[in-house]
């Protein structure tokens, strides 16, 4: 049976829209979730970073300090992950493992100035991803779809 495909913004053929799983949050989730991280990785790539990268050296450049242990759980990544992430950042010389002043035996993942520098720019790529991203979105509805994600999150608003 032939049929004409009708493209959807993203170039997929709009028959598949019409079958159930249309309606699955979870696939929709999924799906946005997918297309986004395509973006911000390609656009962090003039940084030589990905997404999971740039949001290590973001929390590692936030006067947070967090552990490594608290990065795994906060990114909800495996702590071996975490190490290799940091790994390469420290190689870079953009973050450093310092002792924690409230408990020496944890080190705490701390951004340099140059790893701080290379945030700035990584975070203006991402804003600009974003904007052209979710630029189909009014501002109230790019409020409200962060407002309801941070609830997904697990963020108590």
């Amino acid at each position: 049976m032939d049929h004409m495909a009708v493209q959807t913004r993203d170039g997929t053929d709009q028959r598949f829209w019409n079958t159930s799983v249309s309606g699955d949050l979870a696939f929709l989730l999924a799906r946005a979730n997918s297309l986004s991280l395509a973006g911000a990785n390609a656009a962090l790539a003039q940084e030589g970073l990905k997404v999971r990268s740039y949001s290590v050296l973001a929390l590692a450049a936030s006067d947070e300090r967090p552990t490594q242990r608290e990065l795994s759980e906060f990114l909800r990544l495996d702590p071996s992950q975490i190490v290799a992430l940091v790994d390469g950042l420290q190689r870079r010389g953009w973050v450093s493992r310092e002792p924690d002043p409230q408990d020496r035996r944890v080190n705490v993942v701390v951004a340099t100035d140059a790893g701080r520098a290379a945030c700035e720019r990584a975070h203006a790529r991402v804003t600009e991803h974003q904007r052209g991203h979710f630029d189909m979105l009014t501002d109230d509805e790019r409020a409200l779809l962060t407002s309801l994600m941070r609830r997904l999150a697990g963020v108590a608003e």
